[in-house]
């Protein structure tokens, strides 16, 4: 029964450390459409008018929210396996 929650735990890690690879990755991306926002001049740019504007301003919203919810769904995924590990250890050996 250990060696098999030793091997749920090892997977469980793996499965975490690739989702925290991909967080990263989407990470890197919404640190640098920031940094190009940071780098727009502050008066008078020129972004083919306001519905430009707007466009713009909308994909870089899109952008910071899809990384927090890719952040919440990584803590609620860390949340339920940790949940099911502690389940387990507290249930108690029968074999």
């Amino acid at each position: 029964m250990e060696q098999q929650l030793t091997n749920l735990i090892e997977h469980m890690a793996h499965s975490h450390q690739q989702m925290a690879r991909v967080m990263d990755a989407e990470r890197e991306v919404t640190v640098r459409m920031a940094q190009i926002v940071h780098d727009l001049p502050d008066t008078e740019p020129e972004f083919d008018g306001i519905d430009g504007l707007m466009e713009n301003a909308g994909k870089v919203n899109k952008s910071v929210i899809s990384y927090l919810n890719a952040m919440a769904d990584l803590q609620e995924a860390l949340a339920e396996n940790l949940g099911l590990i502690l389940k387990e250890m507290r249930v108690p050996d029968e074999e």
